[in-house]
Formats: structure tokens, sequence, C-alpha cells
């Protein structure tokens, strides 16, 4: 897009010098007199940056400054003043303008400003859209549910994400723990500062007192010079321990006076430090029940768990199963430029399996399947062989008690034939016979059926 640049100033040798002067800038360079001719001009079409003098009749340049602050925020502003105004171009930037310059200007030092400008806003815009993109990336939308116990879970997000109040999530691994703690960042006041995420038991009690609380130079060996920690980087934004029951108790008294105090010293520091840190911490134990084995503070745990929020695993809500595979089919199609449908039956077994990884295993084997799947639908073929024969889906079985050993046999070869879509070669495969002894059976117990075309595959 072509950058737009306006130049305002009552000489008119002066507006046509500043223009020559710019017209390396590969812009379009708009001219107006005084600050309302600039005003009609903004009002047609958005400018990047106006460059305006200071002392015009009719309208000055604070005047314009001040209406192009209030009626055109995105458009920086740049001052040329003289000697005997520089006190007023500073006020100016304290209302608003990028900077000021001296007049006669130094053409070289103008294109030199020009080029910040621009790289400034670049910067800027950049920041905005990297900003929207986790916005849309962790809102509620990204949290896929239909389950009575997801529409629970947002309506608590919703709830506690304006507040300060700290909150437990607790969850099986794969649940999305960090993916709800982000939601609660990304949808409270603290937007816009970090959040920042420390597993808290992939590091040893000394390297997590470090990572989190900083040190100071010769504090351990090492420590060649002072190092903020993550506590600093999250101030006034959010920070999110994953792993909490896994930390030593010493730690946890020293995570309890941050909650108690939002102050802490760094590792071989004696200075406190104040912080304005939210505190979302995950775990996939049962935090109560490691208070009351003694493993971990009861007081912390009161502190954390101002609001709990479970996460229920996937197994316990197999509604929500189509919509995560959907959103996931849809977002791998886009990223290697594919259009893969799944077939009804392949989705009916994704459906029964108890992902015991839960969602993350779910996105992890779509995102498998997405690559590996030939053609453009994904088949009961193309799933790994745990989700066809997973122990724990048994509807699949009409087994009962009282049943013969040769009647079990039977109904064991019709649902793995029944999940694998009559295919008989991975029947055998998952079976663990040769596919002679399946042929045998099924001919013995009256199932022999057409024989599929990927038979030989």
């Amino acid at each position: 897009m072509t950058r737009k640049i306006l130049i305002v100033d009552d000489e008119k040798n002066t507006r046509e010098g500043l223009r020559w002067a710019l017209e390396s800038q590969a812009a379009d360079i708009l001219l107006a007199a005084d600050g309302e001719q600039a005003l009609l001009a903004l009002g047609e079409q958005p400018v990047d940056l106006v460059l305006s003098d200071l002392r015009m009749p009719r309208m000055d340049g604070m005047e314009l400054l001040q209406h192009v602050r209030e009626e055109h925020p995105a458009t920086e502003f740049v001052m040329l003043t003289g000697h005997g105004t520089v006190e007023t171009a500073v006020e100016a930037m304290k209302v608003g303008a990028f900077d000021y310059l001296m007049k006669p200007v130094n053409l070289e030092e103008l294109n030199l400003l020009v080029r910040r400008v621009f790289e400034a806003r670049e910067l800027k815009q950049e920041n905005e859209r990297l900003r929207a993109e986790v916005n849309e990336r962790y809102g509620f939308e990204n949290i896929i549910g239909n389950s009575a116990a997801m529409q629970r879970l947002f309506q608590v997000v919703r709830q506690v994400a304006p507040t300060k109040a700290s909150v437990l999530v607790q969850g099986e691994t794969g649940t999305g723990k960090e993916l709800v703690a982000r939601a609660i960042h990304y949808n409270s006041p603290r937007r816009k500062r970090p959040f920042v995420a420390v597993n808290c038991g992939a590091l040893s009690q000394s390297l997590l007192e470090s990572e989190l609380f900083g040190h100071e130079k010769g504090s351990f060996t090492g420590a060649h010079a002072q190092r903020a920690g993550r506590f600093e980087t999250a101030d006034k934004g959010t920070i999110f321990l994953d792993e909490i029951g896994e930390t030593s108790p010493e730690f946890q008294v020293k995570l309890l006076r941050i909650l108690q105090e939002q102050e802490f010293e760094r590792v071989g520091g004696i200075r406190p430090i104040k912080v304005d840190v939210r505190v979302v911490a995950a775990t996939n134990r049962d935090l109560k029940k490691e208070v009351d084995a003694g493993r971990f503070r009861e007081d912390l745990y009161y502190r954390l768990n101002v609001v709990k929020i479970d996460l229920p695993p996937l197994r316990d809500r197999q509604d929500d199963i189509p919509l995560l595979v959907h959103h996931f089919l849809q977002q791998f199609n886009r990223e290697h430029g594919r259009t893969l449908t799944i077939a009804p039956k392949a989705l009916q077994l994704l459906q029964n399996y108890s992902w015991p990884g839960n969602v993350r295993q779910l996105r992890t084997m779509m995102e498998s399947i997405s690559i590996l799947t030939t053609g453009k639908e994904i088949q009961p073929r193309h799933l790994p062989n745990e989700v066809a024969t997973d122990p724990d889906t048994g509807q699949h079985l009409r087994l009962k008690v009282g049943m013969t050993m040769r009647d079990a046999e039977r109904e064991l070869i019709r649902a793995t034939l029944a999940e694998l879509g009559g295919n008989k070669a991975r029947a055998a495969r998952v079976l663990g016979v040769g596919r002679k002894t399946l042929y045998r059976k099924l001919e013995e117990y009256q199932l022999a059926g057409e024989d599929k075309p990927e038979d030989g595959a």
C-alpha cells in the first residue's frame, strides 16, 4: 500500500520544497496551505503522516494536531517549528506529536525522521495484528465444546476473567489447561500485558527459583550477571504455573509470600521487588488429596483456589468429539492445502475411543491422519490401530457373563470386522492371527462375507 504524507505550510515555496525533498520516500504527497485545508484533505482519504508548520493563519499547528488526535488517531504528526517556538513544539509532543523539526529544515534529517515514522508505524501495525491474532487464537471460541460440562466451564471463565482472582485449573494431561489459562488472560483487563507460562515440573528446585524470581550476580556458580525472573517479566500481566503440584514445600513457602504480599527477592538478593501479577496455576493432580497427604501446603492451596476450574476428560464429553475433529480437520486442511473430509464410520470410531491423552492426543492424531491419508475422505482404515481396538469401547462387543469361549471369540471377530469396515487383512493383524486362521474362523462361525478391495492392502 502506498504511504500518504500531508504537508501543511502557509508558504508555497516551503510546501513545494518539502514535497521535492520527500519524493524518495515512495509516497503520495498531498499539500495544504493551512490547518482548515488539511482537515478537509484528511476527511477525504486516510493519511499516514502529517508534516505541519506550527504558525499558520486561520488554524495553527497545535489546533490542527488536536483535531488530528481526536478525529484521526492512527495518523502520525510531525511539527515544524522555528527557534522561538521550541517550547510549544515540545508541548506538541506531549499532546501526541511523533516528533518535531527545526526550520529551516535539514532535508537529510527530514528524510531520516520520516523513515523512522514509517518504521514505527509498521511495527505498531504488526503488533496490533499479532495481538488480534493472539486474541482470536485464545478466545473462547477456540475452547471447543457444546456439552453441559463445557458450557459450565465457559460460564466460569467469563465470570473470573475480568477479576484479579487467582485461579486453579485441574484436569488430566492434555485437557487444555494452558488454553483455559490463556483465555482467562486474553479476556481480562491484563490482555495487553505479558502472559508468561512456566512448567514447574520440568525444572529442579534451584532452577525453578532462579527462573521465577531471577538472581543477583554471583549468587551461585554460573550467575555471571543479574537476571530478572518470570514474575518481573509478567508484571501487570498473568503468570501461568503449570504442574504446581510438583513443587517442593520450600518453593511453596516463597510462592505463598508472593500471593500474599505481591513481593519477593531475587536469588541472592535482599531488596524486595514489588509486582502486580495474576497467578493461574494448573495441575493434573487432586491438590486437596495432596494437602490431606501432607505433600502440598494447605495455606497455599486456599490462596490458589480462589476459583477452581475442573476440566473434564475427553472421554466424559464424547458429544464434543465430532466438533473437535472437524475443527482440527479444518485447521490442518488450511495448513496443508487439502480438502479432506471424514467418513461417518471413521468419525464414530473416533467418538467411541477413550482418549487417554485427551484433546492433545486427538489433535496430534488428526494432524498425522491429515498428512498421511490418501484420497479425499478419511476412512476407518486410515485410523491408528488403537482407535479400532480400544479396550474401553466395550459397547462394540456384545459379551456377557456365561458366554462360552467359542461365542466370545465369534463376537470378538464380528466386532473387529465391523469396526474395520470388513477389512479382513487388517482384522487379522489387529487380532494377532494369520490371515488363513482368520478365514478359517470366519467360515467356522459363518461370518464369511465378500472380500473388500482393500483386503490386499
